[in-house]
């Protein structure tokens, strides 16, 4: 028959939890101060190599890009103050500030091609045509960054990926899961028929029509009906080359 530990035993057990408690706690608070001097060193290091390398973060696209991952690793957000010690430093908020002036105009000058939703590809070719004097390379990262500060403006700026396409919308318009299925048709050639979403997406023809009478309304798609086959073709300027060449002049 077992013996029951007495209360000496209880007592020495209930000490033995609590010591190997207490050394957990200080092994976990030795490892936060580790990991935050650690930490603390690493930001030292990463403003040392920002002064360093200043004009290369501006000028080189790539390098830029590489220096926010190293950013974000150590939770530092250049871009978070356009008054704060980074953009002192590197003067990188102005970069993102004036490149995000230039998306809105661009979103609006190309509006009334596109309805307000251009695809990112388009939108840095019209940006780097803009910025060719900077002589500052734009790239889609930089735009993604800029239009990011832009949501915090209540602009109504969001970045939406339909199947390998990321497109820009600078309205409100919302799109359901109707609308990206007919963009992402409308990817291959630049434009859909009624017959084509039916066949492709096994869809009614009340179905296929309501969605794409609200492309219409909302200035996202134009119709072509002069074809000699008598069907109607729906074009999306925010997926098609033909548009984007087209508007390549503004």
């Amino acid at each position: 028959m077992r013996r029951r530990p007495g209360i000496g035993g209880l007592q020495k057990a209930a000490a033995a939890r609590d010591q190997y408690r207490l050394l957990g706690e200080n092994v976990a608070k030795l490892r936060t101060d580790m990991m935050k001097e650690q930490l603390a060193t690493f930001k030292s290091q990463l403003e040392e190599f920002a002064r360093k390398h200043k004009n290369d973060i501006r000028k080189n696209p790539a390098f830029r890009a590489q220096f926010h991952e190293m950013c974000a690793k150590v939770g530092v957000d250049p871009l978070a103050s356009n008054k704060g010690f980074w953009a002192e430093l590197l003067g990188i908020g102005d970069f993102y500030y004036e490149l995000g002036v230039q998306i809105i105009e661009v979103c609006m000058l190309t509006r009334s091609l596109n309805g307000g939703l251009i695809s990112l590809q388009e939108l840095c070719s019209h940006l780097r045509q803009r910025r060719k004097k900077d002589r500052e390379a734009v790239t889609e990262d930089d735009c993604l960054r800029a239009i990011s500060k832009l949501k915090v403006l209540g602009s109504g700026f969001e970045v939406i990926t339909i199947g390998k396409k990321k497109l820009v919308r600078s309205v409100p318009t919302e799109l359901n899961k109707d609308h990206n299925q007919i963009l992402e048709l409308a990817q291959g050639q630049g434009f859909v028929t009624v017959e084509e979403v039916q066949r492709r997406l096994s869809w009614t023809s009340g179905r296929v029509i309501d969605a794409l009478e609200t492309f219409l309304e909302e200035g996202l798609a134009m119709i072509d009906n002069g074809n000699k086959d008598g069907k109607c073709q729906y074009w999306f300027p925010c997926v098609s080359s033909v548009y984007s060449i087209v508007g390549s002049d503004t």
